[in-house]
């Protein structure tokens, strides 16, 4: 009877412990992506919605499958939404949100400058998150950030990072003009640390 007993006791403290709440766990936020190809599975079932909707005349989910058809489109090609721009004064209060950034400004429509504090800040992984910052306040496909370091003591540390918001590092939206924002250009860089090298 009392093995009986200890082995309900049990069985009701292992109920129990898969009872507890548990904290749900944070996901860290995914940036938007451009560039890729058109998911087939996904647009044939859009085709498909909008089939099924017209047959039944309803107009709503007509338009919304198309749009979101027009979106994945606009995206593979990398065109920037022209209606979604990101205002730039709501830019610039989100990018001081991230830490270590010390000051920002626009150099044109595109073009967004960022210094950091440390060397170390400027990455790639900092630019990801002034995305994410600028996300909610339009199309980030229409952003370039450039970083540079404001504790750079050589010409290495000073060369600008620079990253559409949404593509690879060295991809350009569609119809976006690319600007030379590095003092001294890298190639002419590179030239002068080999030619350091060999003297």
């Amino acid at each position: 009877m009392r093995n009986i007993t200890f082995m309900a006791a049990m069985s009701l403290g292992l109920a129990c412990s898969s009872c507890v709440q548990r904290e749900p766990e944070k996901v860290a936020p995914k940036l938007q992506q451009a560039g890729q190809p058109m998911n087939q599975v996904k647009t044939l079932a859009h085709i498909a919605a909008i089939n099924a909707a017209g047959m039944t005349g309803d107009q709503e989910s007509i338009k919304k499958n198309m749009d979101a058809m027009n979106e994945d489109f606009r995206k593979a090609i990398k065109l920037s939404d022209p209606t979604r721009t990101v205002d730039r004064e709501s830019a610039r209060q989100a990018a001081k949100k991230v830490p270590g950034v010390r000051s920002v400004v626009w150099l044109d429509r595109e073009n967004f400058f960022v210094i950091v504090d440390k060397n170390e800040l400027r990455s790639y992984e900092t630019i990801d998150n002034i995305c994410l910052e600028l996300e909610p306040l339009g199309d980030t496909l229409g952003v370039v950030v450039n970083l540079q370091s404001g504790a750079a003591t050589n010409g290495d540390e000073l060369e600008i990072l620079s990253r559409n918001c949404q593509l690879k590092p060295g991809e350009r939206a569609f119809l976006s003009r690319e600007r030379k924002i590095d003092v001294i250009d890298p190639e002419i860089r590179k030239i002068q640390k080999a030619n350091n090298a060999t003297n």
